[in-house]
């Protein structure tokens, strides 16, 4: 074998003859392989010619080749080589060259569909959507409607459309400023008007059609407005400054126990029932109202007439009929006997008990929803669906404050403990703070996602209760100025919210799931639900003290929910004792004496009137009883001032107005906890006649066997 190869390798090379290559069109691709034909042999026998051998051929090592990229790359023409290079017999470089080169197409050689340059299309437009969001929030539009309309106009825009309303006019001014801010035409524009302004300013010509394009935030308002605002400016500070000192000492004093005092409220609350139902009127119940003495309830209808009820009782004793359409709310004056209605004839009418018409205030565009007292009793609120809501005094009738802030109509109204605040709230699911003293609204409370159409404030001063359209009540505390609880109260709607007015130990909602609730302010959670109505439960009236609660409903029906029973039957009875009966807190009066002829109880209350400033209850130890010391906390200085007994041991009370104290105006007084009565047990008497008849029959009864027995053996 090896001898073979060697002679092979000996012979000389057969030489071989390269052709011309052909000419290859441009437009065609083709890689001719290299030719290579050998000479014509001549016929010989194989004996004389050993056999060709084909001598082994190497391997061909496995190089890499780089992939092609996905998109179709341009025709080239490749030129044949020579040699045999074409093929795969080109250097690595080359490769790599072509490989980079192969990697980076253009952009041109890519082919996008249809559908990828529609997607493109809708997020470039909504990239664009956003964009334009973005500067017309940062964009300044007016908030009035008559500038919104003269800016439509100025910018050559119809200045309503059929069924825009306001916000819907603004939004669409917005979004044209937009417009032309983004085409650059919005700057002229408005410059073009500032000029003509300026121009008609310097010739002293106003432009009646337009209107301002500058307004002040604050209108002006009467002289009636600004002695209004003085007057209960000076009211609020002394009722604030009663209500802060009222705390502290609750706080300080160790015989205040205001848990103690809490847990019995709690406790009353949770045994309200059913005291007594009556027909109020042939039309659904609207609203009701008690007075400030609790001696008479007042309700109004849809029929438009309002009665007043005696309590408890609830005995009819004066029916009001002034409106011609349907009553929509009723509230008593906290000062005096008199009450005002609201109406959906756009009018509120000031009543007293004894059915007579006093005031009459129309001035609303649209139907009344609730009307409210301010504190002193000087001036009265009203809310209508025309998005306002005003405030009235009551001696002259006249209008004081048009006020307007909410987007919807306005629904609820109550007033502060202080007379210092207002809130309002709304079908635009908005509730809001405004401070009477200067006008400015002061918080706006945003948390319901429908409209609100209970509000209320607590008389401790910072807690707000709110109810409304979405079934939940959201307390607010003022000082954090932030929704404090939500309480999923109701399966529906939350028609009336309001806090017991003595001191908000709870909280008493209403709803058109036919029943009203009870909660706990200390911790928003249910005590009691009072259910009975029929029907919608339309409102509800806490008491003065807190032992009564009224509703009214749809189904035409007063219940009242009473708690004296259940103080009754525990035999926890509160007793009142004004301080020197007739003679009251002043000098000259032996007021030991008095009180050694009293028995004072746990829960009791201490009554102290006296004439406003010439004297004062201060509330002191047993050593500044002796010595009449004069303190800086513990004193009251109202004229009327109460006092609840809340913990059993010795109080002291004395005048620290000059020398009073030493003339002997001082009080000492032993407080025992209170005893449950023992309920007698009723024992009927037995009549002698049925208790001879009753042994008689017994002496039958038991001698019948005998006499049986006897008459048979004798027959």
């Amino acid at each position: 074998m090896t001898m073979e190869v060697d002679e092979e390798q000996n012979n000389p090379p057969t030489p071989t003859l390269t052709p011309e290559p052909l000419p290859v069109p441009p437009c065609v691709n083709v890689s001719t392989p290299t030719l290579q034909p050998s000479l014509p042999q001549p016929n010989l026998p194989s004996s004389v010619f050993p056999p060709l051998l084909v001598p082994p051929i190497a391997p061909i090592p496995s190089v890499p080749r780089p992939l092609a990229p996905l998109p179709v790359r341009p025709t080239i023409t490749h030129l044949p080589q020579q040699n045999g290079e074409a093929g795969g017999s080109g250097s690595d470089s080359d490769r790599d060259d072509s490989s980079h080169s192969r990697a980076a197409p253009s952009p041109m050689e890519y082919e996008i569909s249809e559908e990828s340059r529609q997607v493109r299309e809708r997020q470039e437009k909504a990239l664009q959507d956003l964009l334009m969001k973005r500067r017309a929030f940062a964009l300044a539009v007016p908030t009035n409607d008559f500038a919104v309309r003269a800016r439509l106009r100025r910018l050559g825009e119809p200045i309503t459309l059929f069924g825009e309303r306001e916000m819907e006019r603004r939004d669409r001014l917005r979004m044209i400023m937009v417009k032309l801010d983004a085409e650059g035409q919005l700057d002229r524009l408005l410059k073009a008007h500032e000029d003509e302004e300026a121009a008609a300013a310097a010739a002293g010509i106003e432009d009646d059609v337009e209107g301002p394009q500058t307004y002040p935030f604050y209108t002006e308002g009467s002289n009636a407005l600004l002695e209004a605002r003085a007057y209960i400016a000076k009211y609020s500070i002394v009722k604030s400054a009663l209500r802060l000192e009222r705390a502290r000492r609750r706080r300080d004093d160790p015989d205040e126990d205001f848990n103690a005092e809490m847990d019995w409220a709690l406790r009353q609350a949770s045994n309200l029932a059913l005291d007594c139902s009556e027909i109020g009127d042939d039309r659904a119940l609207t609203g009701c109202s008690f007075s400030h003495d609790g001696k008479i309830l007042a309700t109004c209808a849809m029929s438009g007439a309002t009665k007043l009820w005696s309590m408890p009782q609830v005995n009819k004793i004066t029916p009001l009929k002034c409106h011609t359409e349907r009553a929509t709310d009723v509230a008593f004056s906290p000062v005096h006997n008199h009450l005002a209605t609201a109406s959906a004839d756009r009018t509120a009418v000031l009543w007293n008990t004894e059915g007579s018409v006093l005031k009459k205030f129309s001035g609303h565009l649209d139907r009344l929803a609730r009307v409210a007292f301010h504190p002193s009793g000087k001036y009265l609120g009203t809310t209508s669906f025309d998005k306002t809501w005003r405030l009235w005094d009551i001696d002259t009738g006249s209008e004081l404050l048009l006020q307007e802030g909410h987007s919807r109509s306005v629904y609820g109204l109550c007033f502060h403990r202080d007379g210092s605040l207002a809130a309002s709230c709304g079908l635009d699911a908005l509730a809001r703070v405004w401070d009477l003293r200067t006008g400015r609204s002061i918080l706006a409370l945003e948390g319901h996602v429908k409209p609100v159409y209970g509000i209320s404030f607590s008389p401790n001063g910072y807690h707000l209760a709110t109810g409304g359209e979405d079934n939940t009540c959201r307390i607010w505390d003022l000082r954090k100025k932030s929704s404090l609880y939500t309480i999923p109260a109701h399966s529906k709607l939350i028609s009336q919210v309001k806090f017991e007015p003595q001191e908000g130990y709870f909280l008493a909602t209403a709803s058109y799931d036919m029943t009203a609730k009870v909660w706990s302010a200390r911790d928003f959670k249910p005590i009691k639900t009072l259910s009975g109505h029929e029907d919608k439960v339309t409102s509800l009236d806490i008491s003065e003290d807190g032992q009564y609660i009224a509703t009214v409903a749809h189904d035409r029906t007063i219940k009242l929910w009473s708690s004296r029973n259940s103080v009754e039957e525990n035999g926890m009875d509160v007793e009142e004792f004004i301080v020197g009966d007739e003679k009251g807190w002043t000098t000259g009066f032996d007021y030991q004496a008095w009180a050694n002829r009293k028995t004072f109880e746990v829960r009791d209350k201490l009554i102290f009137k006296y004439q406003k400033g010439n004297h004062i209850v201060q509330i002191v130890d047993e050593d500044g009883f002796n010595k009449c010391t004069k303190v800086n906390k513990g004193v009251l200085f109202t004229g009327d001032d109460v006092i609840t007994l809340s913990k059993a041991g010795r109080k002291w009370y004395t005048c620290g107005v000059k020398e009073h104290c030493m003339e002997g105006q001082k009080l000492y007084i032993n407080v025992v906890k209170k005893k449950k009565k023992k309920k007698k047990r009723k024992t009927k008497k037995k009549k002698g006649v049925n208790s001879g008849i009753s042994s008689a029959n017994g002496i039958m009864v038991s001698w019948f066997p005998v006499l049986i027995s006897a008459v048979v053996l004798m027959g």
